[in-house]
């Protein structure tokens, strides 16, 4: 065992259930390296923030250059980066409407935000959230979270209100269409809201595509009609566009995928390239009024200068390489060649998403619908053994599902040899499952 392995064991706080054998030591493009120099195949973008691929160039100039200029200021200090962020931002990426921006740090302290801005505005408290959601880890981001774990941490914060979340291949509704399905679901979910709401509702969050919930892509119905429903309580409609932003999913937004405008967006891991730059945008209208109520979200490392400089280039690289496009065309090729192993494998009962954020569901038989928990476990360690890693989504009551979401600037060889590793790794692993129960 390397020296810094055993400080690892020694003295790292465990934090999630993923451990790998080795420690890693660098990143290019699609591929991460552990310190034994073996590489690997990432098919989850770091935490699906490699957008363009680990270490791009550009983003490496970036930091160089914040590096001559500065890191950080105090944080009433605007950087001239900072306002051109914003400014490319409104101009060229969000629905219309979204004009006024804060840069801050993760995903979780996006949603914070997203929720105290609506809080404000609305001096409401309620909240109405998707089943299977993942909002972040924070104390209001946990509240509306539903597929991390939930217990052990004490008190949520109040008035959080659930929606069974959109699921095609496992229905909440059996034997209606996607779409009825769908809105079934919002109708009751509404109508259970409205018996228990002290009348203080303040948003619906939403993720356009419901990623650690099983890669679910509701309806455009089911989306349009979350704008309704919360036009019609005084309600502001939040997206979370964490990973659908900035071209994963083959559209700039999930927004103008699905044509609908919420009134507040958060971004995240898809702004930053890998380093921690997220981003909260509504309308001038809510910024002024919020403002006027004396809104405050006041941290260390708000309006930082380097990562402003760092999305600057991720979105310069993503609008000059075409990747919002090229996230089309791949995530076509990718769902083809998992579109193949379906027909020849028949644990794989569902391929899914949009882009290049798919899902693939893996069931014990088609018929039942069964979720292959111990399917999905040992395939994905086997994976990773021949040199892929991809992330599982495992909930006894959601499915086992693979999420898979390289970088947009994979190749069609880098899908291939991935593809085969899947395979290779499934074979393996349904032989040994079929000798398991024959013992």
């Amino acid at each position: 065992m390397s020296a810094f392995l055993k400080a690892a064991e020694d003295h790292l706080v465990r934090y999630g259930g993923d451990t790998f054998p080795n420690l890693f030591t660098k990143a290019r493009g699609t591929v991460v390296t552990d310190s034994s120099g073996r590489e690997y195949l990432d098919f989850t973008s770091g935490q699906m923030c490699a957008t363009i691929g680990h270490n791009h160039p550009a983003i490496v100039a970036a930091v160089h250059r914040a590096g001559e200029k500065a890191f950080h200021f105090f944080s009433g200090m605007i950087p001239e980066s900072v306002a051109e962020l914003a400014q490319v931002l409104a101009d060229d990426w969000l629905p219309r409407d979204l004009s006024k921006t804060i840069f801050i740090n993760t995903g979780s302290e996006a949603t914070e935000v997203a929720l105290r801005m609506a809080k404000m505005y609305t001096g409401g408290y309620e909240v109405l959230a998707l089943g299977g959601s993942w909002h972040g880890i924070t104390g209001g981001a946990s509240s509306v979270s539903m597929a991390s774990d939930r217990k052990g941490y004490g008190v949520p914060a109040p008035g959080v209100f659930v929606i069974p979340e959109p699921n095609p291949y496992r229905p909440y509704f059996p034997g209606l269409d996607e779409e009825a399905a769908a809105l079934a679901n919002l109708d009751l979910a509404l109508k259970l809201y409205d018996m228990q709401s002290a009348g203080k509702g303040a948003a619906i969050i939403v993720e356009p595509v419901i990623s650690a919930g099983g890669v679910l892509v509701p309806s455009r119905a089911f989306m349009q009609a979350l704008r309704e429903a919360a036009d019609a309580r005084g309600m502001l409609l939040i997206f979370d566009e964490a990973q659908t932003a900035f071209g994963r999913i083959g559209a700039r937004t999930g927004a103008e995928h699905f044509d609908v405008v919420p009134d507040i967006m958060t971004m995240s891991k898809t702004l930053g390239g890998g380093l921690p730059l997220a981003a909260v945008s509504t309308t001038a209208a809510i910024e002024e009024d919020i403002h006027a109520k004396h809104f405050t979200y006041y941290t260390s490392h708000v309006s930082d200068p380097l990562t402003a400089e760092v999305g600057l280039a991720v979105l310069e690289v993503i609008a000059r390489e075409k990747l919002v496009e090229r996230a089309n065309e791949m995530g076509a090729y990718l769902r083809g060649r998992l579109e193949g192993l379906q027909q020849r494998h028949d644990v794989i009962g569902d391929v899914r998403g949009l882009g290049l954020l798919l899902g693939v569901e893996l069931v014990t038989d088609r018929e039942s619908r069964s979720p292959a928990h111990a399917l999905g476990a040992l395939t994905t360690r086997k994976c990773f053994e021949k040199g892929l890693s991809m992330n599982i989504r495992r909930r006894p009551e959601r499915g086992s599902v693979w999420r898979i979401a390289p970088p947009l600037t994979v190749s069609t060889d880098e899908i291939d040899r991935a593809v085969d590793i899947l395979e290779a790794a499934l074979r393996e692993s349904l032989h040994v499952t079929a000798r398991g129960r024959a013992a």
